[in-house]
């Protein structure tokens, strides 16, 4: 008999501390001194490893929930969105950028919908890679730095976008085989 998990537990807290930091990084990004972007910076990796960490910790203490599952992604999205829109806003990162990640992020989470009564698309190694790609980016793009190293920030904001685009086409794929499957199954 499976055993009750409550809503209010470690993992969860830690989604939804994720979520309340980011309108705490917003503010520090738009705060527009060094430290504050610094600061942001820092809210900015904080809240991203919490996403690591919450699922490591539902996962080991069985502390998953359907809460937890709706959450984590919409806290995840709203902390890059976040992110992007602002560096946008700000004039430092091209808005075709932000768009790009956005309709795929978006796209993907429609494509779940689409198939979920024939099954469920889990996260691909491409799609981890994806997120660490653009963690890794903004968190360059946040930090200020000076002209040369800027480069780097824009290689691996390159390389976010391309397993991003990479990794849209490939749920595409999957939801169509999974659908035409779950079809092929009842027929």
């Amino acid at each position: 008999m499976p055993t009750h998990v409550p809503v209010l537990n470690i993992a969860n807290l830690l989604t939804l501390s994720r979520l309340a930091l980011v309108p705490v990084f917003l503010l520090a990004l738009f705060a527009g001194t060094d430290f504050w972007r610094w600061a942001s910076a820092a809210i900015f990796a904080i809240a991203s490893i919490t996403d690591h960490i919450d699922g490591r910790i539902a996962r080991r203490l069985g502390l998953i929930t359907d809460f937890g599952k709706i959450a984590d992604p919409i806290a995840d999205k709203a902390l890059t969105g976040a992110a992007l829109v602002g560096l946008s806003a700000l004039g430092e990162l091209p808005w075709w950028v932000t768009i790009v990640i956005a309709v795929r992020e978006v796209g993907v989470t429609l494509l779940r919908f689409w198939v979920i009564r024939h099954g469920v698309i889990p996260a691909s190694p491409g799609g981890k890679a994806k997120t660490l790609a653009q963690v890794v980016a903004i968190g360059l793009f946040l930090v200020p730095l000076p002209g040369p190293l800027h480069v780097v920030a824009w290689v691996v904001m390159a390389t976010a976008i391309a397993l991003t685009v990479a990794t849209g086409v490939d749920y595409v794929v999957r939801a169509v085989r999974l659908r035409a499957r779950a079809k092929r199954a009842v027929a």
